[in-house]
């Protein structure tokens, strides 16, 4: 530890016990504010000096498929705002909501500094891991800002410099973090506006990007206070659905329209929904007449409260595939789906393959819903009347997975009963056998499959004579296929076989279909009295990102249903940390498997004493109503992998005759 840091160490800790020396007056009110998070709130000690923390690859990877679609289009803004940076000494860093790097561009001559700086792919830069840092609190703020060397909290960081301007989703919502940094650079704090604006600039056009690809199908509205620019650089951008209802809309649109003042008076009223002429002096119908063909300045538009002038240039919805080229849409796949596009595209495709003779592979999030539309595709195919049999690879053990599928004769191995048991392939003759987390297959046994797939024929444990199937196979995984091949965990040839056709399902964040998933979970049978659901309490479930998708807002809407009163849900009634920043869900999932032996901790008396990721498990927990098994499905674990993480975290069921006091 050198002089600088033990300054540094010094200031911070006087700081933070509200006796902040002349040194601290340097740092501004977000940093200061954030020392105090760290130190009050996080419960990190200012004397220890850290190394930068690169999680694991299979947890990259999860974060990464998370981000996916986004990433990809905002590669192509790192890759330019990088090369007008490089020469400086910056490396550009893409991070997810929870602070992990998915994306990096660096100098690979510096590669093993940048590393151990963690200005590195998969670096981890939370604030409530790494301390006051640029990442971290931008995530923490929602602002853009830079954290200068001595800003930071943790000392290892001090020769830094970092600057980070926040992502936002066409909902609103915190997506990412596009942030540039440096090992080292001029002391003042000054020397880095212009990295600053650089990023600000950067990010505003990546944001945009991805708000045009995934509004392409929706009325585009470009507005500006000025009539110049209007068609090449708007301002703020919104998208409405077909009846004139927002959809979508950037950071700015936001921000411009919350400030109206009948917004700014209603609090908690989320923009999405709102109809066009409740904000504009305009109907939506007339929106033909704001199209590229006429001048920009001819072009204006008022906002119907504060009377402000825009310039408007609308963009129609792209147009779909042509009449003779689309199928009907069964109903059973079209129930799934309450307009959103992305997944509607994907209906579309699955009722055209409906019938054809080759297997499916699903794509999605844990908890996106791969087993109902696997059951919906079973419902409309012509195999209807067989049966539809599913098996999650990941929770039944390794040492009974083979017997399982492929049956066996009596006896014919240590703890196989008296008779012979036919396979759950062979239950499946007929009709559809889906395999839910293909990607957890012993590779041992994706041979045996493959000859499934290639001869149409199973042979049980034991016997000599193989018995003709006749199943159509959908498989379903949230794990890349294609990395788990190229890391010798799965067969190339067992991918192509079990790839036919490949469908996506969009994550619950990015439908656009949200108030209709909402408004569905709350239905009741016909005749019974239905539910409610205050305007502030649908605002909340639009802020929260929904890491357990589907799954996740199934059961916070049971949860609510159960406690609400007079059947009227309020926001006090949805569980705790919806719409509220919570831990990593990553946290709860198998890439955390290696710190299953950390140390137990005694039964829980005040829920509110666990670390984050453990009253994250609680949450889930108690929206379930102690369901073990719903749990573990939905944050994709075993039930032993639950069992035994309640035990480390001294979490007990009520259910059981030792419930936990406090619950």
């Amino acid at each position: 530890m050198d002089v600088r840091q033990r300054d540094h160490i010094e200031t911070v800790v006087l700081t933070t016990a509200g006796a902040a020396p002349v040194a601290a007056r340097m740092h501004d009110a977000i940093i200061q504010s954030s020392w105090q998070r760290c130190v009050h709130q996080y419960g990190l000690d200012p004397t220890r000096m850290q190394e930068a923390r690169i999680v694991p690859q299979t947890r990259l990877r999860e974060h990464q498929q998370r981000l996916d679609d986004f990433a990809r289009i905002a590669r192509y803004g790192l890759e330019t705002l990088y090369g007008q940076v490089a020469g400086m000494g910056y490396v550009v860093l893409l991070t997810d909501a929870d602070g992990i790097t998915v994306d990096y561009l660096g100098d690979a001559n510096t590669d093993a500094g940048l590393r151990r700086a963690g200005l590195y792919l998969g670096a981890e830069w939370s604030e409530d891991g790494a301390g006051t840092c640029a990442v971290g609190t931008a995530l923490a703020t929602g602002q853009a800002l830079t954290v200068h060397q001595a800003d930071h909290f943790d000392a290892t960081h001090i020769p830094l410099t970092c600057t980070a301007v926040p992502l936002f989703d066409s909902y609103g919502g915190l997506n990412a973090i596009l942030d540039i940094s440096a090992l080292s650079s001029p002391l003042a704090k000054d020397s880095q506006m212009l990295a600053l604006h650089l990023v600000r600039t950067y990010a505003g056009r990546i944001e945009d990007a991805y708000f045009l690809r995934r509004h392409r199908q929706d009325w585009i509205l470009k507005l500006s206070p000025g009539p110049e620019f209007l068609d090449v650089n708007p301002e703020y951008l919104i998208a409405l659905d077909a009846n004139g209802c927002i959809v979508g809309h950037n950071r700015r649109a936001q921000q411009m329209l919350t400030a109206e003042p009948r917004i700014a008076a209603g609090g908690g009223i989320t923009l999405l929904g709102m109809r066009f002429d409740t904000l504009f002096d305009a109907r939506a119908e007339e929106l033909g007449r704001f199209v590229y063909s006429r001048p920009s300045e001819q072009r204006i538009v008022r906002l119907s409260g504060s009377g402000t002038l825009l310039y408007l240039s609308v963009m129609p919805p792209m147009l779909r595939l042509p009449a003779e080229t689309q199928v009907p849409i069964p109903s059973a796949l079209a129930s799934l789906c309450g307009g959103d596009a992305a997944l509607s595209q994907q209906l579309q495709r699955a009722a055209k393959l409906l019938d054809a003779p080759i297997n499916l592979l699903i794509n999605g999030e844990t908890g996106s819903g791969k087993e109902y539309f696997a059951r919906a595709l079973h419902r409309a195919s012509a195999r209807r009347d067989g049966p539809f049999i599913a098996v999650n690879c990941a929770a039944i053990p390794e040492t009974l997975i083979e017997s399982e599928l492929f049956g066996h004769l009596p006896h014919s191995f240590s703890g196989a009963g008296p008779k012979a048991r036919r396979g759950l392939i062979q239950e499946a003759d007929g009709g559809t056998l889906f395999l839910d987390e293909i990607g957890d297959m012993p590779r041992e046994l994706q041979s045996r499959l493959l000859r499934v797939l290639a001869e149409g024929e199973v042979l049980a444990i034991g016997a000599s004579r193989p018995v003709p199937v006749n199943v159509r196979v959908i498989s379903a995984t949230h794990h890349p296929l294609d990395q788990l091949i190229s890391g010798g965990g799965f067969r190339e040839d067992l991918y192509y076989r079990l790839n036919g056709a490949r469908l996506v399902l969009p994550p619950l964040r990015e439908r656009s279909d949200l108030d209709w998933l909402i408004d569905k979970f709350l239905a009741v049978p016909q005749g019974a009295a239905g539910f409610t659901l205050a305007e502030a309490a649908r605002a909340q479930l639009h802020r929260h990102r929904w890491p357990g998708n589907l799954r996740e807002l199934r059961n916070a809407l049971e949860y609510a249903r159960a406690v609400c009163s007079h059947r009227h849900i309020e926001v006090g009634d949805l569980p705790d940390g919806i719409g509220e920043p919570l831990a990593s869900l990553a946290s709860l999932t198998p890439g955390a498997a290696a710190r299953e032996t950390a140390t137990v901790h005694p039964p829980v008396t005040d829920p509110h004493t666990l670390p984050p990721e453990a009253m994250l498990l609680m949450q889930y927990l108690r929206a379930s109503g102690w369901n073990l098994s719903a749990v573990a499905r939905q944050i994709g674990i075993s039930r032993m992998t639950l069992y035994r993480r309640m035990a480390r975290y001294g979490i007990q069921s009520p259910n059981r005759s030792d419930t936990v006091a406090g619950h």
